[in-house]
């Protein structure tokens, strides 16, 4: 499948990537967004954040997007799987996925999905009460 990347590589440019947070426009000077500095498209005419001047905040674009070749996966290396039964498991790679058992899967079928993925030699990433 082409867009693959072994996982040792993809940690790799996984831990290079350019990481920049996007936060709202003038979140410093105002309390009431000190709280919640999520990001909010400027708008307005003269917004010089919107202008992309200098000296202010960047703006959430085209460039700033993560490599194809990463998109997507997990900070391992592998690709997050969900898994809603033992069944699911017989066409994935333990080398390039790793498996999340799904939210709404119950206790009994739980232990039986992980116990079946670790023999396969699966990382499950979130066990439960396994």
């Amino acid at each position: 499948m082409s867009g693959q990347v072994d996982p040792r590589k993809a940690r790799e440019l996984i831990r290079k990537k350019l990481k920049v947070r996007f936060y709202r426009n003038k979140w410093w000077k105002f309390p009431k967004f000190e709280n919640d500095p999520t990001w909010r498209k400027p708008r307005g005419k003269d917004n010089p954040m919107r202008l992309k001047l200098k000296g202010h905040p960047p703006v959430a674009s085209t460039g700033y997007g993560t490599p194809a070749v990463i998109r997507g996966l997990h900070p391992s290396g592998l690709r997050p799987v969900v898994v809603s039964s033992a069944g699911q498991l017989e066409g994935l790679d333990p080398s390039r996925h790793l498996v999340y058992v799904a939210s709404t899967v119950g206790l009994r079928k739980r232990l039986e999905i992980v116990r079946k993925a670790l023999e396969m030699g699966f990382r499950v990433a979130n066990p439960g009460g396994a």
